[in-house]
């Protein structure tokens, strides 16, 4: 079933949560961590305990952050002007709320990355993987979604374009059969012109939801300036976990 759904813009400063910002769930996930424990420039002591590196689809080595335990992983990929660290609080709160988390640190192979890292985390016990990604890590979370086997149980893009850097969501999108969840604001230029439009191809996805927010946010920042959306994409991974 298809839906469409438009938030209005919501700024909640008090207890709002800042996804740029670096906070610790107190897990152990990292105690496999990379014997060359990375910081990424924003990771306190706990949380840089929790720095590995994994292999891409291709072998190649990719360094990210794991948190959390449970049965449901999470992938995150961030967008083309950050790193890491603008999904650290976003994977911490998701970690607490029993998720096993691992935000990628893009080397530029996004798409083999996202795989690599859903691989790692099946063979640590993960049942379901969820994507989610902005900007260029939305795209390539929907590429991904299309060659990831076992499949993925539901895909998040958050401002993600139909196409960037060789990675082809308008084409991945019309073969999703999982649910998807499109976010974009609707002054995002051509970025939320790109959402209209997988909206309209993702015709095979069980639960598709276009998400249209005020505003001219992009990716992460949504989520940072709007609270009430990202409660609205916990609430949607809560659903396929």
């Amino acid at each position: 079933m298809r839906q469409r759904m438009l938030a209005a813009a919501v700024l909640v400063c008090a207890g709002a949560l800042t996804l740029a910002a670096c906070g610790d769930d107190g897990d152990t996930a990292g105690a496999g961590a990379s014997p060359t424990a990375n910081d990424f420039g924003c990771l306190n002591a706990a949380q840089t305990a929790k720095s590995v590196t994994f292999k891409d689809a291709g072998g190649n080595e990719v360094a990210g952050y794991e948190t959390g335990t449970g049965k449901t992983g999470v992938v995150l990929s961030h967008q083309s002007n950050n790193n890491v660290c603008s999904w650290i609080a976003g994977a911490d709160e998701l970690a607490k709320s029993g998720y096993r988390v691992l935000a990628v640190d893009s080397n530029g192979s996004e798409v083999p990355e996202i795989q690599g890292a859903a691989e790692r985390l099946r063979k640590e016990g993960v049942q379901k993987v969820l994507l989610m990604g902005a900007s260029k890590g939305g795209t390539a979370s929907l590429a991904a979604a299309a060659k990831v086997k076992p499949p993925v149980a539901a895909v998040v893009s958050l401002s993600g374009p139909g196409s960037y850097n060789g990675m082809d969501a308008t084409g991945a999108i019309a073969g999703l059969t999982m649910p998807v969840l499109l976010v974009a604001a609707q002054d995002d230029g051509q970025f939320a012109a790109d959402a209209h439009e997988l909206d309209k191809l993702a015709r095979k996805s069980k639960d598709e939801k276009l998400v249209i927010v005020s505003g001219s946010a992009h990716g992460n920042d949504i989520l940072q300036q709007q609270p009430a959306v990202w409660n609205q994409v916990k609430a949607f991974l809560a659903r396929y976990r």
